[in-house]
């Protein structure tokens, strides 16, 4: 009988791409059945504090906060150059960067690595409101403020009468020389070691099918895309699932440790975040 494990990770095609052949048995899973739990990346932030799920994908930003529960692995996370959340504006109400701060600004999750990101460009922006990613174009059209956009409406925005105002990844990579590392899947540090690095070896042989049948696009991907056209599905893919998605490796990890670097000076914490979290 198979040993059964939750897996809990978003419906955006980078997701479904990488996990496919894991959840939906396309691969040989070593006698482990992994169960998906398909949600946006605010609500599995939010679980992953409560600690809900054992494997989990979640934003980079929210790392810090539950480093004591999980370790990450090497596998599955969107992470690279140039793959950063924008900063918009509504073109008919087009104000100057300087200005930003004294905006009402949109931000897909108050624990999305967005929301450190833009915290770490504009510091002084008091008001926030947090939305789903997927509400937040509406939001700049209808003239309530401005908007921080990722995932898809990164290829959408501009088709929309929206501009951009700042390219935050640009941002974070000219002041930490870093890349952009924006979400990870980490698995509850309470498992057995050796099922965390059979989980981890399991997401990198999943990750490696799927780019074995790439740029076909599979049902899998199709059922949970809403309605992306298929363009805009692999332009996902290929921003988001690249070398860093199969290995971490040593500029990888250096990212992550950075970025729980900056999260600490953001709100002057004092807790030393330990290397020891990577699986």
């Amino acid at each position: 009988m198979k040993q059964i494990i939750e897996i809990g990770f978003s419906p955006c095609p980078n997701d479904t791409f990488i996990f496919d052949a894991l959840v939906n048995n396309k691969i040989d899973t070593e006698g482990l059945q992994f169960d998906a739990v398909l949600e946006d990346v605010q609500t599995l932030n939010q679980w992953a504090m409560e600690g809900k799920l054992p494997v989990t994908k979640l934003s980079y930003g929210v790392l810090p906060l539950v480093a004591d529960k999980y370790n990450l692995l090497n596998s599955g996370s969107a992470l690279g150059r140039g793959v950063g959340p924008l900063l918009i504006c509504n073109k008919n109400f087009a104000i100057d960067k300087d200005d930003v701060e004294k905006q009402t600004i949109a931000i897909p999750g108050e624990n999305t690595t967005a929301h450190l990101l833009f915290s770490l460009a504009y510091p002084g922006a008091a008001s926030k409101v947090f939305l789903r990613y997927d509400e937040i174009e509406n939001f700049v059209l209808e003239g309530k403020g401005l908007g921080v956009i990722i995932h898809e409406n990164r290829f959408t925005y501009q088709d929309k009468g929206l501009e951009k105002i700042t390219d935050l990844g640009d941002y974070w990579e000219t002041q930490t020389g870093n890349s952009i590392p924006l979400g990870g899947i980490v698995i509850a540090k309470d498992i057995d070691v050796d099922l965390q690095q059979k989980t981890d070896h399991l997401i990198r042989k999943s990750i490696e099918f799927a780019f074995s049948n790439y740029p076909e696009l599979n049902d899998y991907i199709r059922l949970h895309a809403q309605e992306m056209s298929e363009a805009v599905m692999r332009k996902h893919i290929d921003l988001y699932v690249n070398d860093f998605s199969i290995d971490l490796g040593k500029e990888g990890k250096a990212a992550v440790l950075k970025l729980m670097e900056v999260y600490d000076g953001l709100h002057k914490s004092e807790v030393s975040f330990s290397k020891e979290i990577f699986v």
